[in-house]
């Protein structure tokens, strides 16, 4: 299960300031739609799971690319519908 949460979670979750990250999250660094998400105007969220993973492969970026292929992966939208009609 992946994780969402504010800047001010995020901040104190990650130990990272809230200039930290959204340093990463403008330069690109982390992606959108995978490492945050912007609900509106006013509203960021941060996947924490995945942010966390980077923190520890950010120089393996091989390692990083498979948690964010099981993120991908296991989103409902990625899921294999079952077609049978139940009666």
């Amino acid at each position: 299960m992946f994780n969402f949460a504010s800047k001010h979670l995020a901040s104190r979750c990650l130990n990272l300031s809230h200039s930290t990250l959204k340093k990463y999250r403008l330069n690109g660094t982390w992606i959108e739609g995978t490492h945050w998400v912007k609900v509106n105007n006013r509203c960021i969220l941060y996947n924490l799971d995945l942010i966390q993973d980077w923190l520890h492969n950010r120089h393996d970026p091989i390692a990083h690319h498979r948690a964010i292929a099981l993120y991908h992966a296991n989103l409902k939208s990625n899921q294999k519908r079952d077609n049978r009609i139940v009666t």
